[in-house]
């Protein structure tokens, strides 16, 4: 691969950068100021590591400038993703998650955490007793995630309870394997499954915990006792006040201490968001080494609040970002947005250099997905994403100072594992993100009016079926 330029880290930008990669995508030599050979990858603009999304709900693309009528809340926007997921078959979500990681890798992202939890048939009954085979919906999003070209780490998540002591509602049974074990042995079951279809560098399985109201304390012990040492483990942690107030009435204990006496914070930790995290929380998670997945963007349009990304870094906390649900798919405006979260929570400017930026945005996000990060150096994984420094938005920019002015509409071209997978916004295979998710989102609006016509089930089903 040749770049005309690439931001080498600490040493800066340099020209002509010609990157070696292995058959397993790795970088195995660097050198600048040195022409491009014939075969050789051609990158325009400045290049720099492609970023790792930390955490995404694929399907939840589907809901982007829906969920703002008379303001609303978090609350009220989650029955809009719930009606969502009530229409999902695996057809149906492995044809939008193709198109939402079409997106996200023409913009940068060259490697996601699928947050992932719609499990089963709408009535909760399992895939494999009827048309579908097992894990139907979980090798849907593998499938997406090869033909988008992204590198895959898909998080199976435990969601058994509708909040402590309550039961599941209407919309939530397809999220629940019932007990832990029920949901550890799927797990297994799933891994072995993905493990002899994909290599480990294009699709891993990790675990998540979607969170601590949606799994009781009994059921807490039962993954410390039995989760495979090694999986990566994400949990939404403390993203509203509310569910911190909850907690503490249920348990007596934050969040975060309450995983902490179940032995779950370590440093295979990722906690996803941690807005509303105290500063004991905060030495809780540094000090075990746990990851932060800040979703600055997110975290905006949903009115949860600023988190304490400074707080967080000063105390030891490894820090990545995520997309979550998709209000904006850009690693740049993802590192813009967690700068100037400190800049409005401090009054003063300067709080991440660019190298920092970078590093949370790749090295940060690879560390949450346990995969090698990205970079110009032998032993990285050669993902990278390059941009216009000549842009109606960059031009006139220092070229190390991008991260705080390019957008994805800026990104000429995205490689993943030495592959060219996007140029200038455009998919190399699939063709433009946009016109693959305007089908996907209007098939799926057409499944949802479905759902609620006359005579039909919540799950889908004629209730003469039932």
């Amino acid at each position: 691969m040749w770049c005309e330029s690439a931001w080498l880290g600490g040493d800066g930008v340099a020209d002509a950068v010609r990157v070696e990669v292995d058959a397993d995508g790795t970088v195995v030599g660097v050198a600048s100021g040195v022409p491009a050979q014939a075969g050789d990858v051609v990158l325009s603009g400045v290049a720099f590591p492609g970023a790792a999304n930390a955490h995404s709900h694929a399907f939840h693309r589907a809901l982007r400038g829906r969920t703002h009528d008379h303001g609303g809340t978090f609350w009220t926007w989650r029955e809009s993703m719930y009606r969502a997921a009530a229409a999902l078959t695996p057809e149906l979500y492995e044809e939008l998650a193709t198109a939402a990681y079409a997106e996200m890798v023409a913009v940068g992202w060259t490697s996601v955490a699928e947050f992932h939890y719609v499990h089963h048939q709408p009535d909760g009954t399992p895939y494999g007793q009827g048309d579908s085979g097992p894990h139907a919906m979980e090798l849907a999003l593998a499938r997406a995630a090869v033909r988008a070209g992204i590198r895959l780490t898909l998080l199976d998540t435990c969601y058994l309870a509708g909040g402590f002591g309550a039961p599941l509602e209407e919309g939530q049974r397809r999220f629940s394997d019932g007990t832990a074990a029920q949901w550890l042995d799927r797990l297994a079951a799933l891994r072995a499954t993905v493990s002899a279809l994909h290599p480990a560098h294009q699709v891993s399985v990790g675990a998540a915990i979607h969170s601590v109201r949606a799994v009781p304390e009994d059921q807490l012990a039962v993954i410390t006792q039995h989760l495979p040492a090694g999986l990566p483990l994400h949990v939404h942690l403390s993203e509203q006040p509310a569910e911190n107030e909850d907690c503490l009435r249920a348990t007596g204990r934050t969040p975060t201490a309450l995983l902490d006496s179940y032995g779950l914070v370590g440093s295979r930790l990722s906690a996803v968001h941690a807005t509303h995290v105290s500063e004991r929380d905060i030495a809780v998670l540094a000090g075990a080494g746990a990851a932060v997945v800040l979703c600055p963007t997110t975290e905006a349009d949903l009115a949860d609040g600023i988190g304490p990304a400074g707080d967080l870094r000063a105390a030891g906390a490894t820090l990545a970002l995520g997309t979550d649900q998709h209000a904006v798919v850009d690693p740049w405006l993802e590192m813009r947005a967690l700068e100037h979260g400190e800049r409005l929570r401090t009054g003063r400017r300067g709080h991440f250099e660019p190298e920092q930026l970078h590093a949370i945005a790749s090295l940060g996000g690879a560390a949450a997905q346990t995969r090698p990060g990205a970079g110009f150096r032998p032993g990285r994984a050669a993902d990278f994403m390059a941009v216009d420094p000549r842009s109606a938005r960059t031009a006139g920019s220092s070229r190390e100072q991008l991260a705080y002015t390019a957008t994805g509409q800026d990104v000429t071209g995205v490689v993943v594992g030495g592959v060219l997978v996007a140029r200038d916004g455009v998919h190399t295979t699939l063709g433009r993100p946009a016109d693959l998710l305007v089908t996907a989102i209007a098939r799926l609006d057409e499944a949802a009016q479905r759902e609620h016509e006359p005579g039909r089930s919540p799950a889908g089903h004629s209730r003469e079926q039932h």
